[in-house]
């Protein structure tokens, strides 16, 4: 694993994604919480929580196991140490506003503040 960087750093570049729960799964410990996007980790990273970086997968409708796309913006939990890389097809941009609604899913039990880069 690389040493810790910072989920701000990537915004705006190309990253590589394991899909670890795809679109339509059920999450493995909550079973009421269905996946509306794929999600999953960049793999090699090291966050802050001590876990490789976490990323939901924005703009695609079928579930899929990897994903090379671009960091749009981050979503920081503001209560714990765990943040969100949100990436999307290249080209693709969501508003917060949309981020929000398409992670609310499993993001409506904590709160969080949206990074994105400056426009």
């Amino acid at each position: 694993m690389s040493n810790f960087t910072e989920s701000t750093d990537y915004i705006g570049k190309e990253v590589e994604m394991i899909v670890e729960r795809p679109l339509g799964s059920v999450h493995p410990k909550h079973a009421h919480i269905i996946y509306q996007v794929n999600y999953g980790y960049i793999p090699h990273t090291l966050s802050s929580d001590g876990e490789e970086l976490d990323a939901y997968l924005l703009g695609i409708t079928e579930p899929l196991k990897t994903f090379k796309g671009i960091c749009i913006a981050v979503l920081r939990r503001t209560e714990e140490s765990d943040d969100k890389l949100i990436i999307a097809p290249k080209g693709k941009d969501f508003s917060e506003g949309e981020i929000r609604a398409l992670v609310e899913f499993q993001e409506k039990f904590f709160q969080s503040e949206i990074i994105k880069s400056p426009e």
